[in-house]
């Protein structure tokens, strides 16, 4: 789209240079044909930069906004990204493209359905009711069981296992909400990736990013019925244990363990080979590896214990 139909979208006039937008991306990633947008003041040194053709901005930010840079300024920032990321969302089937290509040796029951553009590895086995989405790509020697869905352009390793009514890259949990209390969705372009050697168990969903990816790195065990944000990173060889819930864009490091019913705020990091124990409640990163913690809000596993002990002991 050129940036003057962007201006007409977000409701301001444009009479500068044009040029061709080819997609709303984050300030860190957005290259010279992609426009971005920030909302908050502590991004400032973000703003600077970024290498975006254009950033969606406020009063407050638009100072900071290097010459370089068109800065579409408006009041509501991040409500008038959301406007813009519907125009560049992808079809939901991509008629056009190539028929699928199944690899040798691969297993696909004629209840599969397989989209165009897709790639099967070899030695898959491909279940009933499964759908593989337009561009995705499916590694040698994995399984999907029965009614498994991968949106499109996600894609999975080689030598994974996803069981039954699992579901990678569907929407993130993204949405604007203006002054008056209306919620305008943000289109999720982005996509899954799952590495090699990754199992999943059933009805676990992972969530497509906003802009780029959504990560389950190399040897990660998840079990059934948990949650992965959009644009979350989880760490090899991690493992997350049943109704885990991984909030947006948070980051694990490796060999993390989620006791069941273990969750994360959004937009914070979780450092190599921390234990949650089950039910704890993380709203702040942990930068310290090695360690176990418990509760919420969230504490040292052993100090936890020591609690448990003394409120067990005044109801005695």
């Amino acid at each position: 789209m050129d940036i003057k139909e962007i201006a007409k979208i977000i409701g301001i006039e444009y009479n500068g240079t044009s040029f061709e937008v080819t997609g709303v991306n984050t300030l860190k990633d957005a290259t010279s044909s992609q426009i971005s947008f920030v909302t908050n003041s502590k991004y400032l040194k973000d703003i600077e930069e970024s290498k975006a053709g254009a950033i969606i901005v406020n009063t407050a930010t638009a100072p900071s906004v290097p010459d370089s840079t068109i800065a579409l300024v408006v009041d509501e920032p991040y409500l008038m990204m959301a406007k813009v990321t519907k125009y560049f969302a992808p079809g939901i089937e991509d008629e056009d493209a190539p028929k699928a290509v199944i690899g040798e040796g691969s297993k696909v029951s004629p209840k599969a359905e397989i989209a165009n553009g897709a790639i099967v590895g070899k030695n898959c086995t491909i279940m009933a009711n499964v759908y593989i989405g337009s561009n995705c790509v499916i590694g040698d020697n994995t399984i999907l069981y029965p009614s498994v869905v991968v949106y499109r352009d996600c894609r999975i390793g080689s030598d994974c296992i996803i069981h039954a009514n699992t579901t990678i890259g569907s929407d993130g949990f993204g949405f604007a909400t203006n002054k008056m209390g209306q919620h305008t969705k943000i289109y999720q372009n982005g996509n899954v990736v799952v590495e090699d050697d990754v199992e999943i168990g059933s009805s676990t969903t992972i969530d497509r990013a906003a802009f780029g990816t959504t990560l389950i790195k190399q040897g990660v065990r998840i079990d059934n019925l948990v949650q992965v944000g959009h644009n979350c990173e989880i760490g090899e060889y991690s493992v997350l244990v049943s109704q885990t819930g991984v909030a947006g864009s948070s980051k694990l490091g490796r060999n993390v363990v989620m006791g069941g019913q273990s969750a994360t705020s959004g937009h914070l990091e979780i450092a190599p080979f921390t234990t949650l124990a089950a039910r704890s409640g993380v709203t702040k990163s942990i930068k310290e590896s090695g360690k176990t913690f418990a509760g919420f809000p969230l504490m040292d596993h052993k100090m936890w214990l020591k609690l448990q002990g003394k409120l067990a002991r005044l109801i005695k």
